[in-house]
C-alpha cells in the first residue's frame, strides 16, 4: 500500500496559484523529499493532504484513507511538523508537550524524555523565552513523540544549527528503519540528497519530476574545474561558467575529446573532473524549458 497517493489534486485560491493537477506516489516505509523554493507549493500540498485546507478539486489519499471524508482517522496516524510552529504563550515546554499528547489520548512522557535529551531541549523552560531554534525543536517533540505511522515534516531544519541537524535527522533514520514513512519537504537539497531515496521536484505549483534521487541526480554533464591558463570561449556544450583566479568552473555536457584538445593547448597546471550535485542538477530542472542535461 502507498502511504500517501495523490490524483489530480489541485488547489486554487482564486486567481492566485497553488497546486495543479498533483499526481504522486510515496511507498509505505519510504524516505520521501519533495524539493522546491519557497512558493513553489510545497505547503499547500502539505495543507491538503492533511485536511487542513479543502482542495478545489482532485483526490488523494494517506494508508488508502480519503483527506477529506477521514481526516481525524488520518491525523490519529501522522506526526506533523509545520515550517512554522506557534504555541500558547506562558505555558512551559512540558505543559507543550503533554497538551500534544492529551489531544491524542496517549502517554507519551517517556518518548518525550529521550526525544528532549537527544535535542538538549529543557522541558523547564518557558516556550515564549526560547530561540526560533529551541521552538522548533518542540514542535519536532510533538509531532514524533506519539511514534506516528508517517511524518509529515515541512521545512524541518530551520533554526537548528548543524549539531542538532545532524542529531535530528539521525533520529528520523531510525524512525525509518523502523518502518515509519517520512515526507520530508525542503529547499535544502543536501538534505534530500543524504537521506531520501525518492525525491519528486515541484515547480510553480506542478511536479516536474518524480524519481529515486540517483535518477534525479544521474546527468551526462560533468563539472570540470581547471587550474591553470586555457582558452575555453570556443568550446561548446559549457554552462554555469565561473571564473576564478588562475581557474575556471563549468558544468560540461559536450564531446570529450574537444575538451582534451583545448585542455591541451592550454597550460593546465590542475584538473578536476566531477559528478554535478543535486543542487547543481536541480537549478537546470528550474529552467523553462524544463529539459533536463
Amino acid at each position: 500500500m502507498d502511504a500517501i497517493k495523490i490524483t489530480n489534486l489541485t488547489k486554487s485560491y482564486g486567481k492566485a496559484r497553488g497546486i495543479i493537477g498533483l499526481n504522486l506516489s510515496v511507498p509505505e516505509g519510504g524516505f520521501f523529499g519533495f524539493i522546491g523554493p519557497n512558493g513553489a507549493g510545497k505547503s499547500t500540498t502539505i495543507r491538503t493532504l492533511l485536511g487542513l485546507i479543502s482542495p478545489t478539486s482532485g483526490s488523494a489519499q494517506v494508508f488508502g484513507m480519503d483527506i477529506v471524508h477521514e481526516k481525524e482517522a488520518i491525523l490519529q496516524r501522522v506526526g506533523y511538523l509545520p515550517s512554522e510552529a506557534v504555541f500558547y504563550s506562558g505555558m512551559k515546554v512540558r505543559d507543550i508537550l503533554k497538551l500534544s499528547a492529551d489531544l491524542r489520548k496517549r502517554d507519551c512522557s517517556n518518548e518525550a524524555k529521550e526525544l528532549c535529551e537527544r535535542l538538549q531541549l529543557q522541558p523547564s523552560r518557558k516556550v515564549d523565552d526560547l530561540s526560533f531554534g529551541n521552538r522548533k525543536k518542540v514542535a519536532i517533540v510533538c509531532a514524533l513523540q506519539h511514534n506516528p505511522d508517517l511524518l509529515v515534516l515541512d521545512e524541518p531544519t530551520g533554526g537548528l544549527d548543524p549539531l542538532m541537524q545532524r542529531e535530528f535527522f539521525e533520529v528520523l533514520r531510525e524512525r525509518n528503519q523502523g518502518g515509519t514513512t517520512i515526507f520530508l519537504s525542503s529547499h535544502i537539497l543536501s538534505e534530500i540528497q543524504r537521506n531520501c531515496t525518492q525525491a519528486a521536484i515541484i515547480r510553480e505549483g506542478r511536479i516536474i519530476a518524480c524519481d529515486s534521487v540517483e535518477a534525479l541526480s544521474r546527468t551526462s554533464a560533468k563539472r570540470v574545474t581547471v587550474h591553470g591558463c586555457v582558452d575555453i570561449d570556443g568550446l561548446k556544450g559549457i554552462r554555469d561558467r565561473e571564473e576564478m583566479e588562475n581557474s575556471v568552473s563549468f558544468l560540461y555536457s559536450g564531446s570529450m575529446d574537444d575538451l582534451l584538445r583545448v585542455l591541451s593547448a592550454g597550460q593546465v597546471a590542475d584538473l578536476t573532473v566531477s559528478e554535478p550535485d543535486l543542487e547543481e542538477i536541480f537549478f537546470h530542472y528550474y529552467e523553462k524549458d524544463g529539459k533536463n542535461i
